[in-house]
């Protein structure tokens, strides 16, 4: 490739604001995907990754879109993401990185791929960074005029009230908040110089686990659970981010819950890989998981935790939730899946017309 910009390239990241910013901002809907750089030289087309690792052998049918649609020599930040009906499928996208190319194709045919522009970076020989993201976003929608899916330019608006509408309004076709982009901004490869909002919501769980920490002998995270409509305690995610001292103390408050030899635990089956086909255990390997430890230290279902979230994905918490407080005035048992709330569905081809 002869481009301004070669992979790789680490993407610029966004930190976390409670609110939607007022102020000199570019806002675009936040999408639950694959952070994604493209890089196409002539034929030549490479995906690179939010780890700076390629991806393009896992989305062949989208190379093809890209090589179609975008400027014959350009480097563009975005999305890969994968609808399902009228929402975004990150349990899709997660299938499709997988190491069998026969595998890889088959599902390029029965899940494509999209990927959705929110930056240019590079065009021709020019090397667009330095320049403010004002003038990026006008260039970007002047290269993408007339783009057609699976290739798609994100929405973006400069009106704070119609963003703050957008974080609720979109969250039912499974985006993941609102990006504020200040308008000067130069693009800072793998530095926090964005601003996210997300959805935080609070949650009662069941306790009904714990994992080692990787530094050693102290609690690394807690597993959580829900009761569905059949009485199953469900795996919903984990607990972490404590700090050192935190992680200590909780060996010994965990210690008088942690089953013992004879007792039954509602995971006690979690090492055997048909039980994973019919309830949602802890301790399941994937291609992400491959070679981690996923064991855990069974404690018995007896405490409620009031954990916060984003959002759910499925059955479960898309991302890792945090400890808020221990809830001794609630019974295990009324910890069920009736509690979360459900966002109002929302049509994703809305969000991408």
């Amino acid at each position: 490739m002869d481009l301004p910009l070669l992979p790789p390239v680490a993407p610029m990241l966004a930190k976390s604001v409670k609110q939607v910013p007022a102020g000199d901002y570019l806002y675009e809907p936040k999408w639950d995907g694959f952070r994604a750089i493209i890089f196409r030289d002539g034929d030549d087309v490479e995906i690179g990754s939010r780890n700076e690792r390629p991806m393009t052998r896992y989305f062949p049918e989208l190379v093809e879109s890209l090589r179609e649609q975008l400027p014959e020599r350009c480097v563009v930040d975005g999305e890969i993401v994968i609808v399902t009906g009228d929402r975004l499928d990150f349990e899709a996208l997660l299938q499709r990185i997988h190491p069998a190319e026969s595998r890889v194709r088959r599902l390029a045919g029965e899940t494509p791929a999209s990927f959705v522009a929110f930056d240019l970076l590079a065009l021709g020989d020019e090397d667009l960074t330095g320049k403010p993201m004002s003038e990026r976003r006008a260039r970007l929608e002047e290269v993408l005029d007339g783009a057609r899916g699976p290739v798609h330019l994100t929405q973006a608006t400069r009106d704070t009230d119609l963003a703050t509408r957008w974080l609720d309004l979109f969250e039912g076709a499974g985006l993941d908040g609102v990006v504020s982009k200040p308008l000067d901004l130069p693009y800072q490869p793998n530095k926090r110089v964005m601003l996210k909002t997300k959805h935080e919501r609070t949650a009662d769980c069941v306790l009904a686990g714990f994992r080692w920490h990787k530094s050693g002998p102290v609690v690394g995270s807690l597993l959580l659970g829900l009761y569905n409509d059949a009485g199953r305690l469900q795996h919903v995610g984990v607990a972490s981010s404590f700090t050192a001292r935190r992680r200590e103390e909780l060996v010994a408050e965990l210690e008088p819950l942690r089953v013992v030899e004879g007792e039954e635990h509602p995971w006690a089956d979690w090492e055997n890989a048909g039980a994973h086909e019919k309830n949602r255990l802890p301790g399941a390997q994937s291609r992400w998981s491959a070679g981690k430890d996923l064991s855990f230290v069974p404690l018995r279902p007896e405490r409620v935790i009031e954990v916060a979230y984003d959002h759910m994905e499925g059955t479960r918490f898309r991302h890792s939730a945090q400890f808020r407080r221990w809830r001794p005035d609630r019974e295990p048992a009324s910890c069920t899946y009736e509690q979360l709330e459900e966002p109002v569905r929302f049509d994703l081809s809305d969000v991408l017309r």
